[in-house]
């Protein structure tokens, strides 16, 4: 009869710590990881951890914080009127970077996904914006918007139009700051689905013509569903990036007219930094901070949790 092998004895305690030693993930590990954590610590954790510190001091930001005003800078801030108006400005641009940015960038990436010279030149022309620095496009767009010298004043100059000047108009300034955004960025969205949508078999979509499915089923029924997992992404993207929204508005409007056009993050820089009142500051930034952890962590669990299906 044939022998049965024996199993090999189990390794000791030693020889296994021997071989984690020696293996090179844990050399790799032991090397990296130190200074990644070190680097966290002192650009992040401890940034965070002061600010925390500092919100319960009145404090401007030379010397040590000595006038412990407890939370009367929470207080303030949730009292103050132009607080309220940026949660609703950062409020909209959410609501405008789902509902139009995503679409439009969606829309364009199903028009030029496949891999042609001609889709790579659109693809190019409109991730442009995207590349282009936060300052540099406000700087733009404020050209354009101005009523004298812009491209507006050129357009309405041309249909004897009384010079307007939307950036200075309380109601439609924030609208300009609005579109700047979906300008810039709708760009980076539709590189995420192109990505998404290359990668669609194409046995599917060839299948679903053959059962005579429309160009609009194919796009309703095939790309989007299996492009979801991309979709949740840039969804995540869009919703924490407008709570940090702050280049662009300083050189469109610096939150005028009249304070209308600030977010949650121009709020913080005009009211705490630029005012030396960097215990107020510091307590927006923790307010700011505690919001963006709450969505990340609320959306994680609402549509990115493994235990959802694309």
């Amino acid at each position: 009869m044939p022998t049965i092998p024996h199993a090999p004895p189990h390794l000791s305690l030693a020889q296994r710590t021997r071989n984690v030693l020696t293996n090179g993930k844990f050399a790799a590990l032991v090397l990296l990881l130190p200074p990644a954590l070190i680097l966290f610590s002192l650009f992040v954790i401890l940034p965070l951890l002061q600010s925390g510190y500092f919100a319960f001091f009145n404090w401007n930001g030379y010397g040590e914080p000595t006038d412990y005003v407890g939370l009367k800078n929470f207080e303030q801030m949730i009292g103050h009127s132009v607080f309220h108006s940026a949660i609703w400005n950062t409020i909209k641009i959410v609501l405008v970077s789902l509902l139009v940015q995503m679409p439009l960038a969606l829309f364009l990436a199903l028009l030029i996904y496949k891999k042609t010279p001609t889709n790579a030149l659109f693809r190019l022309i409109f991730f442009v914006p995207y590349i282009l620095a936060e300052v540099a496009a406000g700087l733009i767009w404020s050209f354009v918007f101005d009523g004298h010298y812009g491209v507006t004043a050129s357009v309405g100059g041309a249909f004897g139009l009384e010079p307007f000047f939307i950036l200075a108009d309380r109601d439609w300034a924030f609208v300009a700051v609005m579109t700047v955004i979906v300008w810039k960025y709708f760009g980076f969205h539709m590189m995420i689905y192109i990505a998404a949508l290359q990668g669609v078999p194409r046995d599917l979509i060839e299948a679903a013509r053959i059962e005579g499915a429309k160009p609009f089923d194919i796009v309703r029924y095939v790309q989007i569903p299996l492009i979801k997992p991309a979709i949740i992404v840039s969804a995540f993207f869009a919703i924490i990036g407008a709570l940090q929204v702050f280049d662009v508005i300083i050189p469109l409007t610096n939150g005028g007219p009249s304070n209308t056009s600030h977010t949650i993050v121009t709020y913080l820089y005009t009211f705490g930094l630029t005012r030396l009142r960097i215990g107020f500051g510091s307590a927006i930034g923790v307010v700011l901070f505690i919001t963006a952890v709450a969505v990340a962590i609320f959306y994680q669990r609402a549509a990115m949790s493994p235990g959802k299906k694309p």
